[in-house]
C-alpha cells in the first residue's frame, strides 16, 4: 500500500490598503449636473486622470437602469468610478461598481453657487486623518505635474509651471510664480488658504469652490495674492 504525500498549501495573504477616492456627487436635473462637470473638465483637463472616483447616489437616488447610464456617461468623459455609495442598497446589479457603506458623502453643488462663483472639484471622500505635516518642495513645479499632499500644507519654493497642479489638505504657500492650479483645504478644511508670490493662475479653490483665471479680477493678476473662503465664497486679493 503507498501512503499518499500530504499536500502542502500555501497561505493566500491579505493585505489592506487605504486610498484616497474622490467623491462626486451628481443631483437633478442630471443634464445640468453634467454639463457643470464639463465646465470643470474643460477648466481642468485630465484632473480625474488615474484617479478612482467614488459615485455618492444618495441625493439623486437613481434606478439600476440610471446609474448604468450614468457610470457609461462619466466613462466618456474619462472619468472611471470604482465604487458607489447608495443608503439601503447592497448591490445595483452585474457590470456596475460595487456598493460601498461608511464613507461621508462629499458633492459638487453648481445649483447654490453665488454669482460670480463657481464649485470646486468634489472633496476626497473622508479617511482617518494622520497627525498634520508640511510638504516643502524645493524645486519649481514644472508644467504638467502634479502634487497631491493630503496631511497638511504644502510649500513651493520655486514657482508653479502652467498646466500642473498642487492639491493640498491644509495650506499652500508659493515663493514664486503661481501660473497653473492650486486646490488647498481639499479634504474639507475651510480655513485653508492660498499665498503666491506673483499670481497668473489658472485656477484656485478652497475647500470646494474655485475660480479661473476669468473670473479673477485684473488688480490681483501679476501680484502677491491670497486666495480664502469665506460665507461659501472664494476672494482673492492682493496682498501688496
Amino acid at each position: 500500500m503507498v501512503s499518499a504525500a500530504p499536500i502542502q498549501k500555501k497561505a493566500i495573504r491579505f493585505h489592506a490598503r487605504s486610498f484616497v477616492a474622490f467623491a462626486l456627487a451628481p443631483e437633478a436635473p442630471l443634464s445640468n449636473w453634467l454639463q457643470g462637470l464639463d465646465r470643470w473638465i474643460e477648466n481642468s483637463p485630465g484632473f480625474f486622470l488615474g484617479r478612482p472616483v467614488v459615485l455618492d447616489l444618495n441625493v439623486l437616488k437613481p434606478s439600476a437602469g440610471e446609474v448604468a447610464g450614468l457610470v457609461d456617461e462619466l466613462a466618456q468623459r474619462g472619468i472611471r468610478v470604482y465604487a458607489m455609495e447608495l443608503a439601503g442598497v447592497d448591490d445595483l446589479g452585474p457590470g456596475l461598481p460595487p456598493v460601498l457603506k461608511g464613507a461621508r458623502p462629499s458633492t459638487l453643488d453648481e445649483t447654490v453657487t453665488p454669482p460670480g462663483q463657481k464649485s470646486a472639484p468634489p472633496a476626497p471622500a473622508e479617511q482617518p486623518q494622520p497627525e498634520a505635516r508640511t510638504l516643502i518642495l524645493e524645486t519649481p513645479v514644472r508644467s504638467g505635474q502634479s502634487v497631491f499632499h493630503p496631511h497638511g500644507d504644502v510649500i513651493v519654493l520655486g514657482s508653479v509651471g502652467s498646466g500642473s497642479e498642487i492639491i493640498a489638505a491644509g495650506s499652500i504657500h508659493i515663493y514664486g510664480t503661481l501660473r497653473g492650479r492650486a486646490i488647498a483645504g481639499a479634504m474639507g478644511n475651510s480655513g485653508a488658504r492660498i499665498f503666491c508670490q506673483k499670481n497668473e493662475a489658472e485656477l484656485l479653490a478652497v475647500d470646494g469652490w474655485y475660480r479661473t483665471a476669468d473670473d479673477m479680477e485684473a488688480s490681483t493678476r501679476g501680484r502677491p495674492t491670497q486666495a480664502y473662503l469665506e460665507n461659501d465664497v472664494i476672494w482673492v486679493a492682493a496682498l501688496d
